[in-house]
């Protein structure tokens, strides 16, 4: 088998794991709740400005950090974001270890 066969093969896999599937199911329904969205979208973007800081080695804001977090308070009150969260997180800890997998074998990790 080629390396672009098993790259689809396992792409269906991760569509038809459980991990995706409830992904976007929850996904689905965040996007029908507009006030949700935008606050998870806001989330989501204000973390990744704190992610790329800290990639490029800049110091974050306190304020900035309690801001996130505070946000993050909000969020998790609501019971689909917070499974939205939980179920993006949970999916990208499996594109982790399957890119720690890959990484393993060609030594790049």
């Amino acid at each position: 088998m080629n390396v672009y066969d098993c790259a689809h093969q396992l792409a269906r896999a991760i569509k038809d794991s459980d991990e995706y599937k409830r992904y976007n199911d929850i996904k689905t329904e965040i996007s029908h709740n507009i006030e949700v969205k935008e606050m998870l979208d806001d989330f989501q973007k204000k973390q990744l400005d704190i992610q790329t800081q800290q990639l490029f080695g800049n110091e974050v804001e306190d304020e900035k950090m309690q801001q996130i977090q505070q946000l993050y308070q909000i969020i998790v009150k609501d019971p689909k974001a917070a499974e939205y969260l939980q179920m993006e997180m949970s999916l990208s800890k499996m594109m982790a270890d399957i890119y720690g997998i890959i990484g393993e074998v060609i030594k790049i990790v």
